[in-house]
């Protein structure tokens, strides 16, 4: 993860070319947006990082996205699951899969990005800064070697 942190504000340029990237997941399903009288329609969702891009099935850019922070993921019937947001509760985007086995693919996947997005984040903020001071940033916290993250490869 070359650029940007956590905090980063995104331009709609750079959403475009992230929306192009491999997807770590993607399906059609169908999802319905938190506006009075939505429906359910079909939709192809992708997730990329820690965003969730959503496409109409013949379109090749986005019509929304939304980014996994501070986000609550519910699965609230067999197959079906929502989105919203901690500042609006209210506010759900629910999508409608076809199996509750892709629900709960789709639930865990998205649990997962924002998780995997801020522990991409710190693994490379730590290196940068243990590359211009030659410390460990961590040290001072009595984190030690062996507890390095072991929560996946780690690259040197």
């Amino acid at each position: 993860m070359g650029r940007g942190g956590p905090a980063m504000r995104y331009n709609e340029r750079e959403l475009l070319s992230l929306a192009r990237q491999p997807a770590e997941k993607a399906a059609e399903i169908r999802m319905s947006v938190p506006k009075k009288g939505s429906v359910l329609k079909k939709r192809l969702v992708k997730l990329v990082v820690n965003f969730l891009f959503y496409f109409r099935t013949d379109e090749a850019e986005p019509i929304g996205a939304l980014l996994l922070e501070h986000c609550k993921i519910t699965k609230e019937e067999e197959n079906v699951f929502s989105i919203s947001f901690i500042e609006e509760p209210e506010r759900k985007y629910c999508f409608e899969c076809a199996t509750e086995e892709q629900c709960q693919e789709w639930v865990e996947a998205l649990r997962r990005a924002s998780y995997e997005f801020l522990r991409r984040s710190l693994i490379f903020y730590r290196n940068e800064i243990q590359k211009m001071t030659g410390k460990d940033p961590l040290e001072q916290y009595g984190i030690s070697e062996e507890a390095r993250f072991q929560l996946g490869a780690h690259r040197q």
